[in-house]
């Protein structure tokens, strides 16, 4: 299987109310990430864009959710969120 490029790895931030709480009060930062990607590489791609060092990576896949319009049903894509605890003294400027 072939590796993600680090800027594959990383979609977006999650620029949300509690993740910007998570952001002010634990040092934690909330991203969107490819399903495919693990928590080695994650924590591999956050250090390289942004110059920072990383304590621990945390994962979750959120399943995507039924939608209608009108008589037609579908769903929104399936998606994995990581939440990434910088160590003591980084930031990330983007938030």
């Amino acid at each position: 299987m072939a590796t993600l490029d680090v800027y594959h790895v990383i979609k977006r931030p999650l620029i949300t109310e509690q993740g910007m709480h998570l952001v002010e009060s634990e040092n934690i930062y909330p991203f969107a990430v490819d399903p495919k990607a693990n928590k080695v590489q994650i924590r591999d791609a956050i250090q390289r864009i942004f110059g920072v060092e990383v304590e621990r990576v945390n994962t979750a896949n959120r399943k995507g959710k039924t939608r209608r319009r009108g008589r037609r049903i579908g769903r929104t894509p399936n998606w994995k969120k990581a939440y990434v605890k910088l160590k003591e003294g980084h930031t990330i400027e983007l938030f």
